[in-house]
């Protein structure tokens, strides 16, 4: 079986990923893996490897956009999003499309691309389940077509921030503006609305996540029902263990005695979550703010 971990990016997304993929019945699909994309590696040693491994170290980037060239933690065979692989294995532009991929994108051509993928390291790895990671559009409908028993595990964080981590980001390309950013060009409404505040980065980045929202809205009532699991980044941090358990169990995974070796090994800390408050000054939030209130109060991050 095929299942995905989405969210927007700099959500909790990564954490969500690498404690399910302790699970010694999940299989994934590696950085190495992904680093090696021509040899089209199907990572048959992941899992046992990565289970011996420590956890990520926390604050972790990417090496490309790391501040430093040395970094415990660093070498290790661990989950990917496997981008290069993908877009060189089953769609080119399965990386940075301008909108979501749906279902109607996926042409025959594809799904037998995709399947080939996707199958290849379910057998070599022979696992009950490979999960992947997803990051910026959500990507379900196209994947979800090419598997019909699609499990998606959809992580949430408070816009605000996301908005604020954005920003901090080697990766956020915002600042080249929405004509040139990973997300394609902003909708009338939302060019508008950036306008109204003088064309403001943070706002510009408050109106990415809340475009994404809504697409992971959209891809949520298309999904077929029960196949949809919307977790809370601050929830997980609340609770970890009742949250992993509602994950493990949408899953269709125990709570097995390797598991809870895996999932020992973490600790989980609340310390940033609102680094947002002191990070971006008073007038940047008070606009973030008001462009997200309407997203913030449906996912319940306001009153």
């Amino acid at each position: 079986m095929l299942a995905v971990v989405v969210g927007t990016g700099r959500c909790g997304s990564t954490l969500v990923q690498e404690l399910l993929s302790r699970h010694p019945g999940v299989g994934f699909v590696s950085g190495v893996d992904d680093k090696l994309s021509r040899l089209n590696l199907a990572g048959r040693f992941n899992g046992p490897l990565y289970r011996r491994s420590a956890p990520r170290p926390a604050g972790m980037t990417s090496l490309r956009h790391s501040r430093r060239l040395l970094e415990k933690g660093r070498l290790r065979v661990a989950p990917s999003e496997a981008y290069h692989l993908l877009d060189r294995h089953v769609v080119a532009g399965f990386s940075r499309p301008c909108r979501d991929l749906s279902a109607d994108d996926l042409t025959p051509y594809l799904r037998r691309r995709l399947r080939a993928f996707f199958d290849a390291r379910i057998e070599r790895q022979g696992c009950r389940l490979l999960l992947h990671h997803v990051t910026g559009w959500p990507r379900t409908g196209f994947l979800g077509a090419g598997y019909p028993g699609l499990r998606v595990v959809n992580v949430v964080r408070d816009g605000r921030a996301v908005t604020n981590s954005w920003l901090q980001m080697g990766w956020w390309d915002g600042w080249r503006g929405p004509d040139n950013w990973f997300l394609g060009p902003l909708p009338t409404d939302l060019r508008r609305e950036w306008e109204e505040y003088d064309r403001s980065f943070p706002v510009l980045a408050a109106l990415g996540w809340k475009m994404l929202m809504d697409s992971f809205a959209e891809a949520r009532a298309v999904h077929p029902e029960g196949q949809w699991l919307d977790v809370r980044y601050e929830d997980l941090l609340a609770d970890p263990r009742a949250e992993v358990a509602r994950m493990l169990d949408f899953l269709g995974l125990d709570w097995s005695p390797a598991f809870e070796k895996g999932f020992g090994r973490y600790r989980f800390h609340a310390g940033r979550q609102a680094a947002y408050q002191d990070e971006l000054g008073v007038a940047q939030l008070a606009a973030v703010e008001r462009v997200l209130d309407k997203p913030l109060r449906q996912w319940g991050y306001r009153d």
